[in-house]
């Protein structure tokens, strides 16, 4: 099977020579076909220029794509997937953080009979304060909340089967979830220790401001993982629990009212309790009209709403 290697670039100038020779050296020893896919995210260095050379160079294996200005990293990989052949995908940053050579070895695991191969930075080379205590912090909440457990959500080097990066669309930060998407269609997921380098050249890009747009994009991966089918299960639930709450205020209101004679529209409980009530049934009703609108996308699309791993005749 043809593996395609696809690598974001943005201002990694000094690395792209580098990275290239590293890529080679390793996939030459995987005696399968592979192409190396540079996608350059509107670099202002000489990135674009390192790029074309080594294309030029190498026109068998390297192929690039260019895009119009900086769209961030998922942009970038959701590029390079659309413009890749391979049944194997590879994802790497082209820091060289990453260590190329462990690419084989993810190879081996998905010929085991997985779909995704997850790297895991077991010894990470990166500040502690600022990128790996941040990092895991970030792992353990998004294991928590979706339930797909990882070590290393936030390391890019992974190998994918296409078929299992089918079915959704990268926006925003995703990228990092693609195993939590991949999981929800059944794919079969194993985490592998891989080397880790510090940085020798170029500046990091990403800094602790990341983590909010990471706790943001969880929300949206958490409703469309497990709501996206069935909204009325969130907007329902949180209805009913509304006006259940409602409720037992409006009861303790009215035993107040019998024992102590006291009028329940003398407390702003009271007006509380009825806006409650009022947000609760609001909430069922979007959960109605949430329904008829995934009802509307998947039978105006034609769209499944199951995954076959395979059909067995």
């Amino acid at each position: 099977m043809k593996v395609s290697i696809i690598v974001p670039v943005y201002n990694e100038d000094e690395n792209i020579e580098l990275l290239y020779k590293a890529v080679e050296k390793s996939a030459n020893t995987m005696g399968v076909p592979w192409e190396l896919i540079l996608v350059d995210d509107g670099s202002q260095d000489n990135s674009l220029e390192k790029i074309k050379s080594i294309v030029k160079e190498h026109p068998k294996h390297v192929s690039a794509v260019v895009l119009r200005r900086n769209f961030g990293q998922t942009a970038a990989i959701a590029a390079g997937i659309d413009h890749s052949e391979g049944e194997i995908i590879i994802l790497l940053d082209a820091d060289l953080q990453n260590d190329p050579a462990d690419i084989p070895i993810m190879v081996k695991k998905l010929a085991e009979g997985y779909d995704l191969v997850s790297g895991w930075r077991f010894h990470r080379q990166d500040k502690f304060l600022t990128r790996t205590l941040p990092s895991r912090i970030a792992n353990s909440l998004i294991s928590a909340v979706t339930g797909v457990r990882l070590h290393d959500y936030g390391c890019t080097l992974k190998a994918y089967r296409r078929e299992v990066l089918t079915g959704f669309r990268l926006y925003g930060e995703m990228h990092r979830f693609i195993p939590v998407y991949a999981n929800s269609v059944g794919a079969k997921i194993v985490e592998v220790k891989v080397h880790h380098h510090a940085r020798k050249f170029g500046k990091e890009k990403y800094g602790l401001e990341r983590i909010f747009k990471v706790i943001l994009d969880l929300f949206t991966v958490k409703f469309l993982t497990s709501y996206s089918s069935k909204p009325i299960y969130l907007f329902g639930g949180a209805g009913l629990l509304l006006i259940t709450f409602s409720f037992i205020t409006s009861l303790i209101l009215g035993i107040r009212r019998i024992i102590t004679k006291i009028s329940p529209f003398s407390s702003p409980l009271f007006t509380i309790s009825a806006m409650i009530a009022i947000m609760g049934f609001q909430s069922i009703l979007m959960g109605l009209i949430a329904e008829l609108l995934v009802r509307t996308y998947h039978e105006s699309q034609n769209k499944p709403v199951y995954t076959v791993r395979e059909v067995i005749r």
